[in-house]
């Protein structure tokens, strides 16, 4: 009985290799050119976002089309691509966006018709030539979408990889506008202030211009807390170009950080108009905000309309650039 114990396990272990073995050999055979197909390995990701410098020279996206398959293709393969603009209505749709279109004279596609080399995987890099500054050019700050597809190819296309589409953004670099001295800038009116509950020297709406990340603007809280709509206006002492606004808030992690704000600029202090909306971030850091179009004016206001958690707010430090 011991002796019999010994073999009869690498038996069944033989019997497990033979069975697996004969799984291996029953696939069905399947044409090799099925597995030989065309796509965009761009259109992996939905959308390819792309966020370009403003500049007077064309800014550079890449698209191309590769091939799958087996081994190398033994042919030439011919692929041509369109634009496929009619697709950002259902893409919107689909996915909750609002992109627009991107004007026809902003972008231009090296070429339409590329070739996958025989004894290649890819057409190789082909780009597309964006306009971000000058007549014809997209909106900075504003983001479009581009489709473009695979129209057709002289092999079987992947249906599922045949469209790319770009979110194209234009933006500024925030290096090319420092902020500006604020010496002489001066808070000439807000919603409300915590004159007395903050300390001898916190808390009051003059500190977002003090320089000091320590220090902050706090709504009112004693002896009363009015409820938002806060703001602040800011007197800069002449007028500028605003190309946007920073914010830094409390430094502490307190609730009531500013998160729905308003832009608002004017020339005299009476007539205002509204220069951008922005969602700003539950953080300590600085949260620099371009408006998405460049105004000029002497006066700012800053109008919170919600704060994270509460319905008070503070701010550290407010400025612009």
């Amino acid at each position: 009985m011991y002796v019999t114990k010994i073999y009869l396990f690498p038996l069944f272990l033989l019997g497990l290799l033979m069975a697996s073995c004969k799984d291996e050999v029953s696939l069905p055979q399947q044409p090799l050119e099925n597995y030989v197909k065309v796509y965009m390995p761009q259109a992996v990701d939905v959308p390819r976002a792309y966020t370009l410098k403003i500049s007077d020279t064309a800014q550079e996206i890449i698209y191309s089309a590769s091939c799958g398959g087996q081994d190398y293709p033994t042919a030439d393969i011919k692929v041509n691509f369109e634009v496929s603009n009619e697709l950002v209505d259902s893409f919107n749709k689909a996915n909750g966006t609002s992109y627009a279109v991107m004007p026809d004279k902003s972008y231009q596609l090296s070429t339409l018709s590329a070739v996958i080399a025989k004894g290649t995987l890819s057409t190789g890099p082909l780009k597309i030539f964006v306009k971000t500054n000058g007549p014809g050019s997209i909106a900075f700050l504003k983001d479009y979408l581009l489709p473009v597809a695979i129209k057709d190819a002289s092999e079987k296309i992947n249906t599922k990889l045949t469209t790319t589409f770009f979110k194209v953004r234009a933006q500024p670099q925030l290096s090319d506008y420092p902020a500006y001295d604020r010496t002489g800038w001066k808070i000439i009116a807000f919603s409300s202030q915590e004159a007395n509950g903050e300390g001898a020297n916190n808390g009051r709406a003059e500190f977002v211009l003090d320089n000091n990340p320590a220090t902050y603007w706090h709504t009112q809280w004693q002896g009363g807390s009015p409820g938002p709509p806060h703001f602040l206006v800011l007197d800069m002492g002449a007028v500028k170009t605003l190309h946007g606004v920073s914010f830094l808030d409390r430094q502490s992690d307190n609730a009531g950080k500013p998160k729905e704000v308003e832009v608002q600029v004017s020339n005299d202090n009476t007539t205002w108009t509204t220069a951008g909306t922005f969602t700003l971030a539950n953080t300590k850091d600085l949260q620099p905000q371009f408006l998405p179009a460049f105004q000029d004016g002497r006066y700012v206001k800053v109008i919170i309309s919600e704060s994270y958690n509460g319905s008070y707010t503070h701010l550290a430090e407010l400025n612009a650039f």
